[in-house]
């Protein structure tokens, strides 16, 4: 971000009597908010279990999703405001339709790795992606590049640490000698797919971030592009789009849970877009993969899978709770310095020479406070947008039947508090810090 963003970031704090809050540790907040709600949206997936097809459950979820992607921006900007974004930086479309067909190839590649070798062997595969991650920006966008030793070790061993956590976290739920179906080389080549997808998914965050594009607006052209490769994905492999479409139809009573993880994902999703924007996909992305911790409380406490555990499964659900937090903590306090800052700056002032974008706008934008600012004035379809979402998730409700899984619901109650407690602390400092820009 260089010194002149940082200089940027003071500035735009003071603006309108907000407190300053650092980028760093707004980016930190973002990370692990996301890994809370990243964490919950697995659940829904178990229902893989009960025969639907894995394109019948991808398509749902990217249903729901789609809902989620449209109704997050219009509340919080206004359509008016998204789409003078995207025009602003019409270049910046294709890249976002090309990251959200890689997120629903990876999102149909886990369903496939989950029905093949279970929620805890796939997760820790696919939470490799963050090494990917880190390897984009680093040549990508010269991330690191400048940084002291000291603060890459920080980054490289929380990065590590985080996916090797994630491995021991997912050993600790395997009982009885672990994956022997027949699929289990199909189910592992999938994770492995999925995490190779989501890493290189990020490289069009960063690009989009670094030229000074609001998450939300990039979401917005995200989800559009998701949603017409899960189609696409159903026409060719899933034995045709009506084949698919049958099958959700028959499903009704657990549609409203699909849609529900859809839903939570999406906020994840947003809080993993500003930690991208404000630390880089080398910081951000392994702090919001902590959602491997909160995915085994919801496997643990809601469904039990512990229950059975024996001591040695238990040592690794200790030690790689221990060694996740300790990663998390050690890229928390990577901050980047003043020579990092000037290589970040670099890569800023390339995209803007490449594309004819205003140096002093990006920069503006990239400190979370927006040179000019926009219209945000909601107009009526706004609310019209918000209605039917809202129409749908009441409709679907209306249908839902408890899925046939047996669920702790004093630990589903205590878990879903500590979404709502995370989501205020991390939607506040947003709004205080950003106004969510």
């Amino acid at each position: 971000m260089g010194t002149a963003v940082r200089a940027a970031g003071r500035q735009a704090g003071k603006q309108g009597g907000r407190q300053a809050i650092s980028l760093h540790a707004l980016g930190v907040i973002c990370g692990l908010t996301a890994g809370v709600w990243l964490g919950a949206a697995e659940a829904p997936t178990k229902l893989v279990n009960i025969g639907m097809s894995p394109f019948a459950v991808s398509l749902c979820m990217v249903a729901g999703v789609f809902t989620a992607r449209w109704t997050f921006p219009t509340l919080l900007k206004g359509t008016s405001y998204v789409f003078a974004d995207l025009m602003e930086k019409k270049h910046l479309v294709v890249w976002a339709l090309l990251a959200g067909a890689l997120w629903a190839v990876a999102n149909t590649l886990t369903v496939f790795a989950i029905r093949d070798v279970g929620l805890a062997v796939a997760f820790p595969m696919w939470n490799a992606n963050s090494l990917i991650g880190l390897l984009w920006g680093r040549v990508l966008f010269r991330e690191l590049q400048g940084a002291g030793r000291k603060t890459v070790i920080k980054v490289v061993f929380g990065g590590v640490a985080i996916v090797a956590a994630a491995v021991m976290l997912g050993f600790s739920t395997l009982h009885d000698g672990g994956v022997t179906t027949k699929h289990a080389v199909s189910g592992i080549l999938a994770a492995l797919g999925a995490s190779l997808m989501w890493g290189t998914m990020y490289v069009p965050y960063r690009k989009a971030y670094i030229s000074g594009m609001n998450p939300l607006s990039f979401v917005t052209a995200f989800t559009v592009g998701e949603l017409a490769m899960v189609f696409a994905l159903a026409a060719a492999l899933g034995g045709g789009t009506h084949a698919v479409l049958a099958e959700v139809a028959q499903a009704k009573g657990v549609l409203f849970w699909l849609f529900l993880g859809g839903f939570v994902w999406v906020i994840g999703d947003l809080f993993q877009q500003f930690a991208a924007k404000y630390l880089g996909i080398g910081r951000g992305i392994p702090l919001s993969n902590t959602n491997q911790l909160w995915g085994l409380a919801w496997g643990a406490l809601v469904f039990g899978e512990l229950a059975t555990a024996d001591r040695a499964h238990r040592v690794l659900v200790i030690a790689g709770s221990a060694i996740m937090i300790l990663g998390a903590y050690a890229i928390s306090t990577a901050v980047a310095g003043a020579r990092e800052n000037s290589s970040t700056n670099d890569a800023l002032a390339r995209e803007c020479d490449r594309y004819g974008l205003d140096y002093h706008r990006t920069l503006m934008a990239m400190a979370g406070e927006e040179f000019g600012g926009r219209n945000e004035r909601r107009r009526w379809w706004d609310y019209a947008i918000v209605l039917a979402a809202t129409a749908v998730f009441v409709w679907l409700g209306l249908k839902a039947t408890v899925p046939p899984l047996t669920m702790d619901m004093r630990w589903v109650a205590a878990l879903g508090v500590m979404l709502v407690v995370s989501l205020g602390l991390g939607g506040w400092s947003l709004w205080r810090r950003t106004r969510f820009s």
